[in-house]
């Protein structure tokens, strides 16, 4: 029976660190234990295969081993990760792996799939509630077109390593009293390959990726925020001799704007109103992002009082027909610089209020006294 993918096993992704691996362990250590489960009889094969994969994911040089050639040995005989194994203690929890490894390496896994790109775009914040097309330019390693990525000049053949007959490493067996030790190294020939190139592509210089600056054309959808992180599949850097690129992630930074804030889907702003306006009431003209629209404020409106436009705000992201609303914060401007008639009027509006003006002001200054006196 095939074994399992090391990363699967831990429940872990290939892109991982030693930390997050060391971590997925010990949970699944204490949980799959035998003596934790004396009653289960594939408990000590299901600890074993954990054990087996800590050990190479946990070790940098035979996790990078692995990553390149898998778990089957490519030379006849030999066991492959995991062969010392067989008949371990496997008492005690902690650092439970302090123990030999028998083998390392197995066959190539070929050619490596391409890096992910990420490139941050900043946008204006109309241009998130409306979307828009944009095109960017990206450096990158691409296939060479010469050579279509093979690394070898077009008419060549592209050769076995003849150091390591094509499995891309090198073997060295070890005879200890638990067992045969097999280390597998990186064939210093082909680099890990498994294949030399005698006559190596002019263009790419054998490497069958060459460095150019790509444009592409990005679709914002509306609604983006600033952190919206979009995939362009394929777009990253290309993958190791023909094999699949990697993908182009697309960080999103929406600009400030100077008259509204955003709060989720929903946007803010403040209109300034006159003295007037918020004592008699008036309609006022508010900006949105569709286009003007008429606010009615109620007579004795006071500053900060907030008031609601329905589906004015920004687009759901995913779902263009539903959209937040609009706050509009009211804000009362005191007049600043009165005429001497200006003035004589407040004075006469102030005798008009008369006894009520100075009853409002004194439950004002009651409350403020119980407020800080504790009354």
């Amino acid at each position: 029976m095939s074994k399992r993918d090391y990363y699967e096993v831990l429940g872990v992704s290939q892109s991982a660190s030693q930390d997050e691996i060391k971590k997925a362990y010990r949970g699944l250590a204490r949980k799959l234990h035998p003596d934790v489960n004396k009653d289960d009889p594939n408990a000590e094969t299901k600890f074993k295969e954990l054990s087996e994969a800590y050990e190479v994911l946990s070790d940098t040089t035979k996790r990078s081993q692995y990553d390149r050639f898998g778990h089957q040995d490519p030379t006849a005989g030999a066991g492959g990760f995991g062969g010392g194994f067989q008949g371990q203690d496997f008492g005690g929890f902690g650092d439970i792996f302090d123990m030999f490894f028998g083998g390392a390496g197995g066959r190539g896994r070929g050619p490596q799939r391409g890096a992910d790109l990420e490139y941050t775009m900043a946008i204006e914040f109309k241009d998130a509630a409306f979307g828009l097309k944009k095109e960017i330019e990206i450096p990158r390693t691409e296939t060479c077109d010469v050579c279509s990525g093979t690394g070898a000049k077009p008419g060549t053949k592209v050769e076995t390593c003849p150091t390591c007959k094509g499995s891309g490493a090198q073997e060295f067996v070890t005879n200890t009293p638990l067992g045969r030790m097999v280390n597998r190294r990186t064939c210093p020939t082909c680099q890990g390959t498994g294949k030399r190139i005698t006559t190596p592509c002019t263009a790419c210089k054998g490497a069958g990726t060459v460095r150019k600056r790509r444009k592409i054309e990005v679709n914002i959808p509306a609604g983006v925020d600033t952190g919206t992180r979009m995939r362009i599949s394929g777009g990253g850097e290309a993958g190791d001799h023909g094999a699949p690129p990697g993908d182009l992630y697309i960080v999103i930074r929406v600009n400030k704007h100077d008259f509204f804030e955003r709060e989720g889907n929903d946007i803010w702003c403040e209109v300034p109103i006159t003295f007037v306006q918020a004592a008699l009431g008036d309609e006022v003209t508010v900006p949105t992002l569709y286009g003007r629209e008429t606010l009615r404020v109620p007579e004795g409106t006071q500053t900060g009082t907030v008031f609601h436009l329905r589906a004015k705000g920004m687009p759901r992201l995913g779902n263009g027909v539903a959209k937040g609303d609009q706050h509009v914060r009211v804000i009362v401007q005191t007049p600043s610089r009165l005429t001497d008639r200006q003035k004589d009027l407040f004075r006469e509006l102030s005798r008009e209020f008369g006894e009520e003006s100075h009853e409002q002001s004194r439950n004002i200054f009651e409350r403020m006294k119980s407020a800080f006196l504790g009354e």
